[in-house]
């Protein structure tokens, strides 16, 4: 299997690489792929991101693990974590789209032209203003909103989803929906469906799967399981244009040197 961002790379030289520096992504042991994975954790409601990570480093028996874009505690879904180094790659997830399913209650019944426009009217380029209860600076900021549908309505009860920029606050803008509607709306219920190309029909991990799948690793030596949770730190960088670089080159750049087109061997198209 070839790696997303390997795929019709445009050649521009040839060279022979040395086997015996680095380990392809897919021939990696469990040792390895515990400094130099992911996980893509289904968190639970309930605890912060910080505690699931704390959780998850205790379980993993490993010193460092990272997390990208905080849920608040009440919030489950997609979490991506990186373990080691690996979390040195998880700023690229920021860049990328998140997805969101929220279920809210509208304290008064719109008609339905109205609720239908003012979603339109949310939809593209807003202003936002994060909560009181924030962890960032509250001043208010664009933010986009690429999809904004109703999925089902019951009476006063909407089940939305979103898919939008990265630093949206769901919660502030099922408010400001119901600020612009007359008398207000709130959310009851929020699940992270998407981070980039890391989405929930794909297959999230579990705390419970992932305990049981490192005690039969580390009790019996089956590693199937661990192995199928933890993915190659490669796979973050799926959506990014790549380049591949000769054995000589590598070194030279670890020590600062600025990468020459001599040093290229392929190339991402466009």
């Amino acid at each position: 299997m070839t790696l997303k961002q390997l795929e019709n790379l445009v050649e521009i030289d040839q060279d022979l690489t040395d086997d015996a520096y680095g380990t392809y992504y897919d021939k990696r042991t469990i040792e390895q792929l515990l400094n130099y994975g992911l996980i893509i954790l289904d968190k639970p409601p309930g605890p912060t991101s910080h505690e699931t990570v704390a959780w998850t480093k205790r379980l993993l028996k490993i010193p460092k693990i990272g997390h990208s874009g905080t849920l608040d505690p009440q919030v489950s879904g997609v979490l991506p974590l990186g373990l080691g180094e690996a979390t040195k790659a998880l700023g690229v997830l920021l860049y990328g789209p998140k997805e969101y399913h929220a279920l809210g209650r509208i304290h008064s019944l719109p008609s339905k032209e109205k609720l239908e426009n003012t979603i339109k009217l949310f939809t593209g380029a807003i202003f936002q203003k994060p909560p009181q209860r924030s962890a960032v600076v509250r001043q208010t900021r664009i933010r986009t909103i690429h999809e904004l549908e109703v999925l089902e309505q019951k009476e006063r009860l909407l089940l939305t989803r979103i898919l939008c920029e990265s630093g949206t606050y769901i919660r502030k803008l099922y408010y400001d929906i119901g600020e612009f509607l007359g008398p207000g709306a709130t959310m009851i219920e929020l699940r992270r469906t998407r981070v980039d190309q890391f989405r929930e029909s794909d297959g999230l991990v579990t705390l419970h799967e992932l305990a049981h799948a490192f005690s039969l690793w580390e009790e019996k030596k089956d590693e199937s399981k661990l192995k199928d949770m933890i993915k190659p730190v490669e796979y973050a960088f799926s959506e990014i244009k790549s380049i591949i670089i000769r054995d000589s080159a590598v070194d030279a750049m670890c020590h600062g040197a600025q990468l020459a087109i001599p040093g290229i061997l392929k190339i991402s198209p466009n």
